[in-house]
């Protein structure tokens, strides 16, 4: 599950997988709680409510990169909660005065440098998830579907990234558009449909979601080659070609089997009525 806890020692560092932006963010708090070696959640909420007060005041960049995201509490209710990428807290963890501090950098220099391993090794990273996907339970098919898509995915990112297109937003709007093309609704549309909140959309995909999300993506990027598409116009263009692509590939499918390939199927504990089957 891509919001599973990391550990640091014998603390739980609540994080989240934004797939808009396809960054890692973790709990502030969390962080704080570590640093100041408080027992008490909510001793380490205020210790950061003051801290990022006067840094505030400051005009610090730690506190203005900082977001708010939904992550599960104590009562097993989600809250918004302040967040931040693994590089504003080494610059965050300047400001608190802990004997912790020096190891905590270090254990989010390694979450830094995994991910460095993984950008210059994308083996690594399917390596690891694919690990992660046996434990919980998927089967090998989709295992081997899943990141066939993950390959495909990152050829088209790395594509934008080389032409004029920049991560986080700007990926996300043209993510939205060929997924909105394809299926016939958006990113958050489909998370919804399948009940999910902070969870990976495509980490709870059947194979045929996950085979016509690598169709549009792989014509996406096929088109926008062909044309050279450059910026956020030109890829647009390319993203809404790519997705019909596919579209016409899903309605051609389900003509045949009479049975949508969008569906609210998810992998989610058992307590849901509409899991996946794995076998």
């Amino acid at each position: 599950m891509q919001n599973q806890p990391a550990i640091f020692e014998d603390y739980e560092i609540r994080r989240v997988y934004d797939d808009a932006t396809e960054t890692w963010w973790f709990s502030v708090v969390d962080i704080i709680q570590v640093l100041t070696q408080q027992a008490d959640y909510q001793t380490a909420r205020k210790y950061w409510n003051k801290l990022k007060g006067r840094l505030g005041k400051e005009g610090s960049e730690s506190v203005t990169n900082c977001h708010r995201l939904k992550l599960p509490a104590a009562d097993g209710k989600n809250y918004l909660t302040d967040v931040a990428t693994a590089e504003t807290l080494l610059r965050l963890v300047q400001s608190v005065p802990s004997p912790k501090a020096e190891p905590i950098k270090l254990w989010l220099a390694r979450v830094g440098y995994e991910r460095m391993q993984e950008m210059a090794d994308p083996g690594l990273s399917l390596a690891r998830a694919r690990e992660t996907w046996q434990q919980h339970g998927r089967s090998e098919k989709w295992i081997q579907q899943r990141m066939t898509g993950q390959e495909t995915r990152n050829k088209l990112t790395d594509y934008w990234s080389d032409h004029d297109i920049k991560k986080g937003e700007e990926f996300a709007i043209l993510t939205n558009i060929i997924h909105q093309e394809w299926s016939g609704v958006s990113v958050k549309a489909h998370k919804d449909l399948k009940g999910l909140k902070t969870q990976n959309l495509r980490d709870h995909m059947s194979e045929a979601e996950l085979i016509f999300t690598a169709l549009a993506e792989l014509s996406t990027r096929q088109i926008a080659e062909n044309s050279d598409a450059t910026g956020m116009e030109e890829n647009k263009s390319a993203a809404k070609i790519g997705g019909r692509i596919a579209k016409s590939a899903r309605l051609e499918l389900e003509s045949k089997t009479g049975k949508a390939v969008v569906s609210g199927e998810n992998y989610l504990p058992p307590s849901g009525k509409n899991r996946l089957n794995k076998k």
